[in-house]
């Protein structure tokens, strides 16, 4: 078994090459890993929805052979602020208008303006090497706050907005040259070739009905998006079936447990109570120690330890008691396993290549996965054809 141990620079040099790092005492060989564009930072905004969906389009676009892409998440972001404003609006303040999202914002973005390249709309026209956006959205917050107290949105208030992206953001292009041809970003959207019908999001919950769609109960779903509810295996071997066959998959879950840690590169879900399934030879030191030293021994990554056995009623206890919740969007990319055999998935992240040693990138348990673990996104082919029928998305 190859054990491949901290290559960060090797993830900065190449994002077809990602290799797996060792977190202290866990050692990762890849078992599969496709091709995607290099790591990208949201920085001081709430813009994984996007940039983890971005992501998947480009890696998208690179198993198609269309070519390495760029794209600019801030010409997406800035369009699904305006739909936030609008729905907010004829709410009467009770919408959303914060940062955050899911992956069908930016489909319905896609459809309604088209895209750019970064090298376009970088999103950035303030005094800042990278994204932030706490000025922006108070004035944002502000604006349409008073615009529910007026009553209307007015053509002044239309400007103003438009104003407000504008000197933040930078102004939209209405047309620009990219290897030398012009494009409008419509007819730029349509030169990618990437139908917004042909992908699907995948979730496992016992309170809706397995093989129909449902609209996810996360405020991030302002859209009211349907998401396809399946049993938990299934969603789970829906993920492997994509990765073990040229696909990538964006995740969208919790990333707020102690398992977490990015700086790491590993998100587990370790068991602490239980030790009868524990091998001796394995995990002698584990056994003699109290919950407590277990999991300040599980966070400090010295081995790998053993992991919850997640249920579909595990799962569903998270969700409703609010200890699984719509955290953050990344990018699965692969599998590996550790040396004892434990299933990880290759995740990018977009923190950044310097915020841990290994480019970026975090391996997610099976079990972190299992548990936490909101939706999937995946292109429709990606899917067994038995699942399809499943679905009704055969014909």
């Amino acid at each position: 078994m190859k054990t491949i141990a901290f290559i960060s620079a090797l993830l900065l040099a190449s994002a077809s090459l990602q290799a797996q790092p060792e977190a202290k005492g866990y050692q990762f060989t890849t078992v599969v890993n496709q091709k995607v564009t290099p790591v990208k930072n949201q920085a001081a905004t709430g813009t994984c929805w996007c940039f983890a969906t971005t992501s998947f389009i480009e890696a998208e676009l690179l198993r198609q052979g269309k070519g390495e892409y760029d794209l600019s998440e801030m010409y997406i972001v800035r369009q699904k602020y305006m739909n936030q404003l609008k729905d907010n609006y004829l709410r009467h303040g009770r919408g959303n208008i914060g940062p955050g999202s899911i992956s069908p914002s930016w489909f319905t973005a896609f459809k309604q303006v088209g895209i750019v390249p970064e090298e376009v709309y970088s999103g950035i026209n303030y005094n800042s090497p990278t994204h932030n956006h706490k000025e922006l959205t108070a004035y944002l917050e502000a604006i349409a706050e008073k615009a529910i107290k007026l009553r209307q949105q007015s053509p002044e208030y239309e400007k103003l907005i438009q104003s407000l992206f504008d000197i933040y953001l930078g102004e939209l292009p209405e047309k620009f040259t990219y290897k030398g041809k012009e494009y409008t970003p419509k007819s730029f959207a349509q030169s990618l070739d990437i139908h917004p019908e042909d992908y699907v999001m995948l979730t496992s919950f016992t309170h809706q009905p397995y093989y129909q769609a449902f609209d996810l109960e996360i405020p991030d779903n302002w859209e009211h998006a349907k998401i396809y509810n399946l049993p938990l295996d299934e969603m789970m071997e829906a993920a492997d079936h994509a990765l073990e066959n040229g696909y990538t998959v964006a995740w969208d879950g919790d990333v707020s447990e102690k398992g977490f840690s990015f700086k790491h590169g590993v998100a587990i879900n370790p068991e602490v109570e239980k030790t009868e399934d524990l091998k001796d030879t394995d995990f002698a030191r584990w056994q003699k120690m109290d919950a407590k030293e277990k999991l300040d021994e599980a966070f400090k990554f010295e081995y790998p330890c053993p992991e919850v056995k997640v249920t579909p009623e595990i799962r569903q206890k998270g969700y409703e008691t609010f200890t699984t919740t719509d955290d953050h969007l990344m990018h699965l990319t692969g599998i590996a396993k550790n040396q004892n055999g434990t299933k990880y998935y290759i995740t990018k992240n977009s923190w950044g290549t310097n915020r841990n040693d290994f480019g970026g990138y975090l391996n997610m348990s099976e079990s972190y996965v299992r548990a936490k673990t909101i939706y999937i996104l995946m292109h429709k082919d990606a899917l067994t054809k038995d699942l399809k029928k499943k679905l009704g998305l055969d014909k």
